[in-house]
């Protein structure tokens, strides 16, 4: 009878001890639903933050972009009409001497005032920029030149080089915006 007693109370232990495991093994199941709930709720808060900042971010860069074609074009349309205001004054010389030639008796007077016209004239580009290429006996370069034709060369240090402008090339800030149409010495 008494092994029956120790039995029973053994028996008894051993329940009480899986109840007390079941129990904790329950709450670490919990704990650990809990806490993935929390990582997913975490998680789901951190993409709704950060699929709002970059919603914002791409409508902030569509704005951007907008905001900066609008400046370009509005740049453009007043770098133009600077350059324009600047040759005004050199229309209106023009004007007055077609205006004044009609009654001028004197041809050096008309050469004088259109030699005044070109300087004023060239002295606006040049402001602006612009620069003419120097072509004559220089070695023929593709990279600023347009050979229009080839001729015999009057000598041989004249080979490959340019021997006459046709049309004058141009600079504008050391970029070619037109390339001179030489003839060159073969």
């Amino acid at each position: 009878m008494k092994t029956k007693k120790k039995t029973a109370k053994s028996t008894k232990n051993t329940n009480t001890e899986a109840e007390n495991v079941k129990v904790e093994n329950n709450e670490e199941v919990e704990t650990k639903t809990e806490s993935k709930k929390d990582a997913e709720a975490s998680a789901e808060d951190k993409f709704n933050e950060l699929n709002d900042r970059y919603l914002r971010l791409h409508a902030e860069f569509d704005n951007f972009r907008r905001r900066t074609s609008k400046e370009r074009i509005d740049l453009i349309g007043s770098a133009s009409s600077g350059v324009l205001k600047d040759l005004l004054p050199v229309l209106d010389d023009f004007e007055r001497a077609i205006d004044s030639n009609k009654e001028a008796s004197e041809v050096e007077s008309v050469k004088e005032g259109f030699n005044l016209i070109y300087t004023k004239f060239k002295g606006i580009l040049n402001s602006k920029g612009l620069k003419v290429m120097s072509t004559n006996g220089e070695t023929f370069d593709s990279e600023i030149h347009e050979a229009i034709a080839n001729i015999p060369a009057p000598s041989k240090k004249m080979k490959g080089k340019v021997i006459e402008d046709i049309e004058k090339g141009y600079y504008l800030n050391d970029k070619v915006i037109r390339f001179a149409k030489v003839v060159v010495g073969q």
